[in-house]
């Protein structure tokens, strides 16, 4: 029997609700990338949460971390505006939550170009892999983003160098 404020559970340990959660949570990191690909900054905007809940915060790969909604819906701005062709191939897409936060942790294998060149309909596409976390939290409208955090995946060379050279 459980009373007010008990917490009933799936067979698993989940809450009853977890699949819905974790598919909302999903439908919301995918609108994310979307709204990027497509360069919308008004679906981006709504993405995010808004200032008067939490500090948003976005860390780029190779950018310093940007604090504040402003500060980082001007980032994507300034993305959008110099980026002629991006598309998000999502890999290893994994979701935990805890309350009203989700973690959702992914590697976007990003394919993207730049302007074009002269005469060319498309600039050159580079390919580029990130390991990326993203935060997110339940608000009345939805799951919002709270913080999203993208650091570059290096390549490996294959050769392993000798700790210990040759004379």
């Amino acid at each position: 029997m459980t009373g007010p404020g008990d917490e009933v559970t799936g067979p698993g340990g989940e809450h009853p609700d977890a699949a819905a959660d974790i598919a909302a949570v999903e439908r919301a990191n995918t609108a994310y990338y979307e709204a990027v690909e497509r360069g919308d900054l008004d679906a981006l905007t709504s993405a995010w949460l808004p200032d008067e809940e939490l500090t948003v915060s976005c860390v780029h790969p190779g950018w310093p971390v940007l604090s504040g909604r402003r500060e980082v819906l001007r980032s994507y701005a300034l993305i959008m505006a110099n980026t002629e062709y991006i598309q998000f191939f999502l890999t290893d897409v994994g979701v935990s939550m805890t309350g009203d936060t989700a973690l959702v942790t992914c590697t976007e294998n990003i394919l993207s170009g730049g302007p074009a060149e002269e005469g060319a309909s498309l600039g050159p596409l580079v390919g580029q892999l990130v390991v990326a976390t993203n935060v997110f939290r339940r608000t009345p409208d939805g799951w919002k983003l709270w913080s999203h955090h993208g650091s570059p995946v290096l390549a490996e060379t294959g050769e392993e160098e000798d700790e210990d050279p040759a004379p």
